[in-house]
């Protein structure tokens, strides 16, 4: 249930801190005076768009905070696990939004930070808001089948779940399907192109690399001159009278007398016999080198050519080799599907059909669902409607097969006769406001054991009834606060007097000339004056102050009982 509720700057209100209790609460107050505003903060704490303009004038934000108290098993603690957030199912929860005039807007449950979607996932299992412009939703037809989905609920969730996977895959096929048709146009023309794109590759006889060492070896070849030159003039000098022989001399010299100071002339012949031994292992390797060095003109040729055919492929296939290979390895694949098309494309038509065939059978299953579901809800929905002075009504769910779709093969249609003798006919050409606002009230009692949002809102659902109807509502209204925690505006007497808790929403002017509203919770004397004003409009009566007195005690008697 919703335990408090703080607002500051928002609309007209300038600091409101308001604390609830369970059961029915109604929310009363002269027209403009600000009832609205409570019900908009409540929605912005269940993820709804706010905007700056809704920031009272004057502030740079608006603040408001929700504080819930939920059982441990109710579901959205599983919805805060999922979405990360900490919170210990044994204490309150606490939802806070911030508007800014900047235009941002900022939220946290429980002191983190999250997103408007998250926030939103979130307040979908705390509060349901239902103003008058859902009458509207009833005469979308779109929604009805949601709705008797909803109803159905654990029955068809499984079966639901599996459809919607079947479906998946046959639009997948037809999709190939489809793709495979559109390039087929263009196909042969493909098919002839990559045909020889294959063959120009498979005779170049590619191979990783190759480039890059044929450019190493023309450079070889290109300068072979040059390197049999200057290695030929290295080994001479290394090798001749001021190479390794006079090394080896001044070696020789310096062992006759390392005798005499071997303290320091040891490590000095050591270094020498290194770096003679250094010396005379690159002589070697200059010599065999040089030996190497190649001057083929022919070989230089015949690289220049190769060179130049990879040169030609990579302007058309890769900027290396390997990616011409890689090329080359994807039409390879792509020219084996287009000449395989007409296997594939058999493939998939029997895959379409097996498919259809399942995918009709889950359809029809769900239908035979759904069509128990209609009749035990139609039935359900005619008992709320006796409630509400509404005894000879006839309720139908129609259902209508057609074309495959992501929700089955089902359209559905609430039908409604509220005069005996007549056909069900859709809500839209029979249903009056006050019906309206009873039928959808009928749904919320019936959905509200289903969902288990603890928090139901009524924006004036009251709109276009009277009398005896108005009195019908008020008591389901009551009822329905056995179950949950129910809140609604009104400005019926019969209504008010049925609510469990009454707040007084007042508009004032302060000494600073600027606009308030305040929220008041009414006990004894002051909701009798508050019910008085309902029955007698500008002038409060004692008589209208004796019948006040009067609703409330019957009320009271009426909810005992």
């Amino acid at each position: 249930m919703l335990r408090e509720l703080n607002i500051r700057n928002l609309a007209v209100i300038e600091n409101v801190s308001v604390t609830f209790h369970e059961g029915f609460h109604v929310l009363t107050g002269e027209t403009g005076a600000g009832k609205s505003i409570v019900i908009d903060a409540l929605a912005l704490a269940a993820g709804g768009r706010g905007s700056a303009e809704m920031i009272r004038h004057g502030s740079d934000r608006a603040d408001l905070e929700a504080l819930f108290d939920l059982p441990a098993g109710h579901p959205v603690w599983e919805t805060l696990d999922r979405i990360g957030i900490e919170a210990d199912r044994e204490e309150a929860l606490i939802v806070r939004r911030e508007l800014h005039a900047q235009g941002k807007s900022s939220a946290r449950i429980n002191g983190q930070n999250v997103t408007l979607s998250m926030l939103r996932e979130v307040g979908e299992h705390l509060v349901n808001l239902h103003g008058q412009h859902e009458h509207q939703s009833l005469l979308r037809t779109d929604r009805h089948l949601e709705w008797l989905d909803q109803y159905a609920g654990e029955s068809i969730a499984k079966e639901k779940t599996e459809y919607r996977e079947s479906f998946r895959q046959y639009q997948e096929v037809l999709k190939e399907r489809k793709e495979l048709d559109e390039r087929n146009r263009q196909g042969m023309q493909m098919l002839d192109l990559y045909r020889f794109q294959i063959e120009e590759i498979d005779n170049a006889r590619l191979k990783p690399g190759e480039d890059e060492s044929l450019a190493d070896e023309r450079r070889k070849l290109t300068h072979a001159e040059k390197l049999a030159d200057a290695v030929s003039e290295a080994y001479d000098l290394l090798y001749g009278s001021k190479g390794l022989s006079a090394l080896s001399k001044a070696l020789s010299r310096l062992q006759d007398i390392v005798k005499v100071d071997p303290t320091k002339l040891e490590p000095l012949v050591e270094q020498l016999q290194s770096a003679y031994y250094a010396a005379e292992d690159a002589v070697y390797q200059l010599r065999d080198y040089r030996d190497q060095i190649e001057f083929n003109p022919e070989r230089l040729a015949q690289i220049e050519q190769r060179l130049d055919l990879l040169f030609g492929l990579k302007r058309k296939y890769g900027e290396t080799v390997e990616e011409i290979i890689s090329y080359q390895q994807r039409i390879r694949a792509e020219a084996e599907r287009m000449e395989n098309r007409d296997e594939r494309l058999r493939e998939l038509e029997a895959e379409e059909r097996r498919l259809l065939q399942e995918l009709t059978a889950k359809a029809e299953k769900l239908s035979a669902i759904r069509r128990d579901a209609g009749e035990v809800l139609a039935r359900a929905i005619v008992r709320e409607l006796e409630d509400l002075q509404m005894s000879r009504s006839v309720f139908e769910v129609k259902l209508e097969q057609g074309p495959l779709t992501a929700t089955g093969m089902d359209s559905a249609e609430f039908l409604l006769s509220t005069n005996p003798g007549e056909p069900p006919k859709p809500l839209a050409k029979i249903a009056s406001g006050g019906e309206m606002s009873r039928v959808m009230l009928a749904l919320k009692a019936i959905f509200a054991s289903i969902d288990r949002i603890p928090v139901l809102v009524f924006d004036e659902v009251d709109t276009g009834v009277s009398g005896r109807a108005a009195q019908a509502v008020a008591d389901k209204l009551s009822k329905l606060s056995r179950s949950c925690q129910v809140f609604s505006i009104t400005h019926l007497p019969q209504v008010a007097c049925m609510a469990d808790h009454q707040y007084e929403i007042r508009k004032e002017v302060s000494a600073n000339g600027r606009t308030v509203t305040s929220v008041k919770e009414l006990t004894g004397t002051e909701r009798v004056e508050e019910l008085a004003r309902l029955l007698g409009g500008v002038e409060v009566t004692e008589k209208t102050r004796h019948h006040a007195q009067e609703m409330l005690s019957l009320a009271e008697r009426q909810k005992n009982a």
